[in-house]
């Protein structure tokens, strides 16, 4: 699919509607000072063409008692497209997985895993990631303090 290139209305209701897709599309064209029908056909050609890929709600992890978050990379022995992609279904399995990004560098790929606590990490690792397959090693690091988290990309 080719990309087309957004307008300037085009990036500001996509602005306005990563930082609260709960907007109506009165509430968008009052902002953008356009017509609720213009808006609701612009949503939807952002949606057809891939722009808009899905409306989800972002909960307070604290609040569902994930508070333990660690940084996994992860190192395979072998780097076939069958192996990479076996490793990358697998994963994409584990709901404790909430990322899952292959990189260039020492380690090939990152994930980054919620959980409750240590202990239940300790299961996530022992009992789902490290007995795949083709891994060599995997070294976690924890956070301590999240300054910023935000899933609104620039435009």
């Amino acid at each position: 699919m080719t990309a087309i290139t957004l307008d300037p209305t085009d990036r500001a209701l996509l602005r306005l509607l990563q930082r609260d897709a709960t907007l109506t599309n009165k509430e968008l064209a009052y902002k953008l000072n356009k017509s609720p029908a213009t808006i609701h056909e612009r949503v939807r050609r952002l949606k057809e063409q891939g722009y808009i890929t899905r409306i989800v709600a972002i909960v307070d992890r604290k609040k569902i008692d994930k508070t333990l978050i660690a940084i996994s990379h992860v190192l395979l022995k072998e780097h076939t497209a069958k192996t990479l992609g076996e490793f990358e279904r697998s994963v994409a399995q584990f709901d404790e997985v909430m990322e899952c990004y292959q990189m260039t560098g020492s380690f090939d790929f990152i994930l980054k895993i919620a959980t409750t606590n240590m202990e239940e990490y300790h299961l996530f690792l022992r009992h789902k990631l490290a007995v795949l397959p083709n891994i060599v090693t995997v070294q976690s690091y924890f956070i301590l303090s999240e300054t910023k988290s935000d899933t609104a990309y620039p435009i």
